[in-house]
């Protein structure tokens, strides 16, 4: 197990890393590869074009990381802080991002795939335009973010609050809304499929004829 000191240069592939600080470290174009990083800080780091593979980061702060057009496969943020973080051009790539918050962070364009976003803090972020479809938002809080013209179809969205979220042009065909509210949202302009037409209209108090 490493305490690694700070500014040092990027761990060894399969190195576990605890409460390590690496605030402002310059690691553009780095590869990680099965690194583990527990309570770490990255406060204000250069990660550009950083590539992780396989790698977990968990209740680490990210607080204004420069991470634009870093990919990541297969990697985890478990209950991370990317606090005002720049996140432009990043690949996700069947990563899981439960838990994690992202106030002020700059989000798009980016690209993911396969991920799983289950209980993330989402409020206010800009989404608009993303492809997340068949991606797990299951109980993310949502609140007044914008996902208009967003592909929505086959994501998970069951019990994610939605209260003020921008929707309209957003696909959500085919995806699991239950036990979200359908009170809290507009839905000018969202594409639904039948099922999900009949939530809507059924929370809106009518009775719905089968």
């Amino acid at each position: 197990m490493i305490s690694a000191r700070p500014h040092v240069g990027p761990p060894e592939a399969g190195a576990v890393v605890e409460d390590a600080d690496f605030a402002r470290v310059d690691w553009w174009g780095a590869e990680l590869d099965g690194v583990t990083f527990t309570r770490c800080r990255f406060d204000d780091a250069g990660l550009e074009e950083l590539v992780t593979r396989r790698c977990v980061f968990e209740e680490c702060v990210l607080t204004g990381v420069r991470m634009a057009g870093a990919q990541h496969s297969g990697s985890a943020f478990l209950s991370c802080r990317f606090d005002r973080a720049n996140l432009t051009d990043v690949t996700w790539d069947g990563c899981k991002l439960t838990g994690s918050q992202f106030p002020g962070a700059h989000l798009r364009p980016m690209t993911a795939t396969e991920c799983d976003w289950s209980y993330a803090a989402l409020r206010g972020a800009d989404l608009s335009g993303l492809d997340l479809s068949g991606q797990r938002f299951r109980e993310a809080d949502l609140t007044d973010a914008d996902l208009r013209e967003c592909d929505l179809t086959r994501a998970v969205l069951d019990r994610a609050r939605l209260q003020g979220t921008k929707l309209r042009g957003s696909d959500l065909r085919g995806a699991s809304t239950d036990a979200i509210n359908w009170r809290a949202f507009d839905l000018t302009g969202v594409r639904l499929d039948l099922a999900q037409a009949v939530q809507f209209t059924a929370a809106h108090g009518a009775l719905v004829a089968t």
